[in-house]
Order: C-alpha cells, then structure tokens, then sequence
C-alpha cells in the first residue's frame, strides 16, 4: 500500500486545471505539478488527501517533446507560474484542451475553441508582493525578487531600483503600465497601492520616519468615495478606463484590447444589460453600440468608476447583488418595455468564480435575451452555467480561451450564446 513517502513510477495522463497533471497509483488518483501529458515519471508521494494523493517529480524517465527549461530562475519556488517547463504553443493547446473538457463534461459540444493571445513574457502588469517580495510556493517565506520575466518593464524597473527593504510592509498592489494615463509623461508608470496605505511613484518621496505613521485608507470596498491615491486610468482600445488598484482589473492589456473587440462584435440595438459589470469596462463599449445600458454591480467601490467611466453616456446602475437585481429590479425594467419578449437586446454576464447565482441564472435562462456574452475565470462554473442556458433554448454559438495568462494553469473563456 502506497503511503506519504513512498515512491513511484507513473505515466502523466491528462492536464486539469489548475496545472497540475493526473495519474493513478493503486487506483487512486495523484496530481502531479510540473509534468507534461504523457511523461513516464518518477514521484513521491508528499500528500495523501483521502480521496488522492499530491505528489512530486524526483526524476523524469521518459520526457515529452514539448518539455523546455524555464526561463526563470526563482520556477518552482515562487508561487506564480507553474507552466514554464512547457512550449509557449502547448500551453496554449493545453489550456485549450482543459477548457473543451470541462464543457464536455457538462454534456456541452463546443466545437472547436478560438484561442485568443499575446505576448508569452512581459505581459503582466497587475503585481502583488507581500513584505516587499513574493510568497514561496506552499510556504509562508518571502522570496526576493530583482525582476520577473512575466512582468512589464514598468515593475522591473521599481523591482531593480528598490531593495526589498525599502519595498512597504505587508501586502501591496503594484499596476505598472505605459498605458496609465493618470499619471504623467516623465514619471515611471506605476502606481503602489498598499493595504494599509498607499503611496503612486516616482518612489523618491522620503519614508517615513522611524515611529511616524503611514496615512490609513480603509479596507478595501468599503468606501464609495474615490481614493486618488488608488485611483488609475489606462488607454484601452482607445477609450479612458478608470479603476481602483486595490480592486480587479485585468492584468494583461494586450489580450484585453483584443478580447473587447470580440465580446462586443454583432452586438446592436435598443437597451444592453451588464451583469457583473466591475468598473464598466465593458459598459463604456456597449454604450457605443446601444442606446442605453444597465449595470448591476454590487461592489459600491467598482460602481463608483463605473460611473465615472460612463459619465455623459446613457445608462442605470444599480449597486446590489445580481439575486437581488433580478428579484427587485428586473420585473420592473420588464414592465416598462411594453409587454416585449425582452427588456434586453444584449447582456454580457462576466460573474466571480463562483459562476452566476442561481436566481441569476434562472432569470437569464427565462429572459429571452437574444444574445448572451458570457466571460468567466472558471471553466467548471462557466460550463456549468452554458449547460442551464443550453437546457432553456440557448445555441452555444463560439468558444474562446482569453489566454490572459500565459506560463500559468490559470484559465478565462469568453461564450458566445444565441436563441
């Protein structure tokens, strides 16, 4: 009986997500990071979690052709990217791949899946650092860091000139690009925005001194003020996108300006909806195609750029959950269309991992909205979100991998569906 500990020699089956790879010993699943499909391998049992085990590569005895050295030198110990020992184009296959089965197994036919990408290494321009580096991977050290390959030139700069000790204490959020526009020619491109206080390059300011406090800002969310300290603006396809540094906004730009065009291809008409719509990045492009667009976002800081971004354009936000939405609002806003099948002409419904709520979905699936844009950050929700909205009439028409975030398991679909 194979124990934590003990050896074994494997063949690598599929990719999951996340990154990690599958094989069976004894019968029982193990998950395998940093192999390839395919591979004959030989691992340590580091983990048995009951219904699989974890484990780790000691030696490959047979390597796939798609197997390359990575390019990094702190690989395997940071905890960002976990693909690098993989060929840039068999990640992409690979995520691919990860994707159409997640679908599959829903019971969804996608056929095949467009796959939408960029630059494979300085991409990256969202950072987080934690006492001024990086955590190890299933540690909690902080790992210096000078430079990082996925990242843009922008925070390599801050990471070569700032020793990790002049770097803030706990955890800080760097977005560094040429792009920003809030911040002036002639200033490094980057904003630092800490959780407990925030300061916005150039870094020459003069620290605090011994015993002085930093400035306090609140928690993140909690405010519906705008925080010119976290506050950042960037060019996307041609517009001005405003947004909170401590909130989300996509780490790759370059993706981004392509994945915009595409959500918004076909769409046109009367009134278009915006299910989960953060800081109206998505808003700003429909309001172009639409004569009027409704937000619903319950996050009142994210809300407070939406409006921001949509000033002087026609639209209603409404800052709750989508459940509540639909329970409170929606059967209004079909109330005052008349009696037509839809309020909507269009919706682009980009929820958190977690997928739509249910009365979200429901409402959707029953909704008669003819075009639905769906994104998501994870295949299992979304595939299981595509199989509702294909049960109640819906035709998934195209899929597409947003491959935001090349050297790295992580995964962002974009569905088109149709009725």
């Amino acid at each position: 009986m194979v124990t934590v500990g003990d050896y074994a020699d494997i063949i690598a089956e599929k990719m999951v997500f996340g990154g990690d790879c599958i094989a069976k010993i004894d019968g029982k699943t193990v998950f395998v990071p940093f192999a390839v499909p395919g591979e004959h391998l030989r691992v340590q049992i580091t983990a048995d979690e009951r219904d699989f085990f974890r484990a780790r590569v000691t030696e490959i005895l047979r390597g796939s052709p798609h197997r390359t050295e990575p390019f990094c030198l702190l690989y395997g110990k940071c905890g960002g990217c976990n693909m690098q020992h993989i060929e840039h184009e068999e990640q992409r296959n690979l995520r691919a791949r990860i994707l159409k089965d997640a679908f599959l197994r829903e019971g969804v036919e996608t056929g095949d899946v467009q796959v939408v990408s960029g630059s494979p290494c300085g991409y990256r321009c969202r950072f987080q650092l934690n006492d001024g580096g990086l955590m190890e991977r299933r540690s909690g050290n902080v790992l210096d860091i000078k430079s990082c390959p996925v990242a843009t030139r922008e925070i390599n700069k801050y990471l070569a000139e700032t020793e990790i000790n002049d770097r803030p204490r706990g955890r800080s959020h760097l977005f560094a690009s040429d792009r920003i526009t809030s911040i002036p020619e002639g200033y490094d491109k980057i904003i630092i925005a800490e959780e407990s206080g925030v300061r916005e390059r150039p870094h020459t300011e003069p620290r605090p001194a011994k015993g002085m406090r930093r400035r306090k800002t609140p928690r993140r969310f909690e405010g519906s003020v705008i925080d010119p300290g976290r506050a950042c603006a960037v060019t996307v396809c041609g517009k001005t996108i405003n947004f909170d540094v401590l909130g989300f906004f996509q780490s790759n730009l370059e993706v981004l300006e392509k994945a915009v065009p595409l959500i918004m291809d076909g769409l046109g008409g009367k009134s278009a909806l915006d299910l989960y719509a953060g800081c109206g990045i998505f808003s700003v492009f429909l309001a172009d195609r639409f004569e009027k667009v409704s937000l619903v976002e319950h996050n009142k800081s994210a809300l407070v750029f939406a409006e921001k971004n949509m000033a002087g354009l026609r639209h209603e936000s409404f800052g709750v959950k989508g459940d509540v939405w639909v329970k409170y609002h929606a059967p209004g806003i079909h109330a005052e269309e008349d009696g037509a099948e839809s309020p909507f002409d269009a919706v682009v419904v980009d929820p958190p991992r977690q997928g739509m709520e249910r009365q979200v979905c429901r409402w959707l699936c029953g909704s008669g909205i003819p075009r639905i844009r769906s994104l998501s950050c994870d295949t299992a929700t979304h595939a299981r979100d595509a199989k509702f909205l294909i049960r109640a009439g819906y035709r998934l028409e195209k899929l597409f991998l947003l491959d935001f975030y090349p050297q790295t398991g992580h995964i962002e679909s974009l569905a088109y569906f149709s009725r």
